[in-house]
């Protein structure tokens, strides 16, 4: 049995360890007392860019919510060019079909760019994740976990599901790619394998 709530170094509730740096509230603080406090840090200095919710690039990116994963520098954009979408693993699931639908139609984006990670925490797991955590708390979650083993395939297959979907009006300009968490670079995923 996985224990996967090892992974979680910190959960917002509890104070922060004393080795943290010296941008942490007080001993008693949280993590988001922390980020509370940044954000005002961040609005002090903060000016209206004055641009609206379409995206200037036209482009929607679809990724996993690792947190080694930078993807404005990491591609080069800037506040305002993209829509960036976020999940465990990247995957294409029927939220993520929602929101490029939305980005779609009603925001104006054209191309779609999928990116999974190497190193990523969904190859370890499986659906028995599912069963622990209804035996855990009594009730079975009613999302899938998307577990793979193969991130090219999984890439492949997230592909697919945005060039098929009869909700997105654009599905000629949809790429995948693998980020290496190590080198920093992406590798294009062919999807015909």
């Amino acid at each position: 049995m996985n224990d996967y709530r090892e992974a979680m170094p910190i959960p917002a509730s509890q104070p922060l360890p004393s080795s943290a740096d010296s941008t942490s509230p007080a001993p008693d603080g949280t993590v988001t007392d922390r980020l509370v406090e940044a954000n005002e840090r961040y609005a002090d200095a903060f000016t209206d860019p004055g641009m609206d919710a379409r995206p200037v690039l036209q482009v929607a990116v679809v990724a996993c919510m690792d947190a080694r994963l930078d993807l404005h520098a990491a591609l080069g954009l800037e506040l305002g060019d993209c829509h960036t979408i976020r999940n465990a693993g990247g995957v294409v699931t029927d939220d993520i079909i929602r929101s490029l639908t939305i980005s779609q139609r009603a925001l104006g984006t054209r191309s779609v760019v999928l990116i999974h990670h190497t190193g990523c925490g969904l190859l370890s797991l499986t659906e028995d994740f599912r069963h622990e955590l209804a035996a855990e708390v009594g009730q079975r979650p009613t999302w899938a976990v998307e577990a793979f083993k193969d991130l090219d395939e999984d890439v492949r297959q997230s592909m697919q599901r945005v060039r098929t979907s009869p909700f997105l009006l654009h599905t000629d300009d949809v790429r995948g790619f693998v980020f290496d968490v190590t080198t920093g670079l992406l590798r294009e995923i062919d999807p015909q394998g």
